[in-house]
């Protein structure tokens, strides 16, 4: 795989994984609907840098890891590719059938509270760095130094995410509309475990 391919195939990918709710969007949405864009935005950059420094230690930890040993290298790769495999066949099989975005009363914290908030949403969730770790390295071209490299998908990542974020606040009612219709949020489970399963597969296949 080029460097090219590598690009092109990951934009796809997180730009999906992007657009799939959880707990970032449900967060940004409940904001954006009782605080405001303006506690919504900082929020969307709390969330972002959280995402920054999951990358940032992901991509120091897994350059070291195949600098020392090739063997746990290959360890890890055939973990993450079942960590996806799993996630893919459980949001395949068992896609949800709502999504929580219940608003609750304004808040009388200050606004950079809620940048606060987005940070540590991240920070505090492992899942994060597990992910990082199991779907980066796969669009790791050969001969590219692995370290700034999934930084840099990271940072990709961030950068869809802030812009999806944008969305999110400037259009909240009909986005957090359409992701109340069950038949919305099990279509958007399918279609992101679909991806989460062909990645998998393609890890656990993959020449090492």
């Amino acid at each position: 795989m080029t460097l090219a391919q590598a690009l092109a195939a990951y934009l796809v990918a997180a730009g999906l994984l992007t657009l799939t709710p959880g707990l970032d969007t449900a967060l940004i949405l409940r904001t954006a609907a009782v605080e405001g864009p303006r506690r919504a935005a900082l929020a969307a950059v709390g969330i972002t840098s959280g995402c920054l420094v999951w990358g940032a230690a992901v991509a120091l930890g897994l350059g070291a890891l195949l600098a020392a040993s090739s063997l746990a290298f290959s360890v890890l790769t055939w973990a993450g590719a079942a960590y996806l495999v799993w996630l893919g066949l459980g949001l395949i099989l068992k896609p949800r059938d709502g999504f929580d975005i219940a608003a609750g009363a304004l808040s009388a914290e200050s606004d950079f509270a809620w940048l606060r908030r987005g940070l540590l949403t991240n920070l505090l969730n492992p899942k994060v760095g597990v992910f990082y770790i199991s779907f980066l390295p796969q669009f790791l071209p050969a001969g590219v130094a692995p370290a700034p490299f999934i930084f840099l998908l990271a940072v990709i990542h961030a950068a869809l995410g802030l812009g999806w974020s944008a969305c999110l606040i400037g259009a909240t009612r009909p986005i957090a509309g359409a992701l109340r219709r069950a038949s919305v949020v099990r279509w958007l489970d399918r279609l992101t475990g679909g991806v989460f399963l062909a990645f998998g597969v393609r890890l656990a296949l993959a020449p090492r």
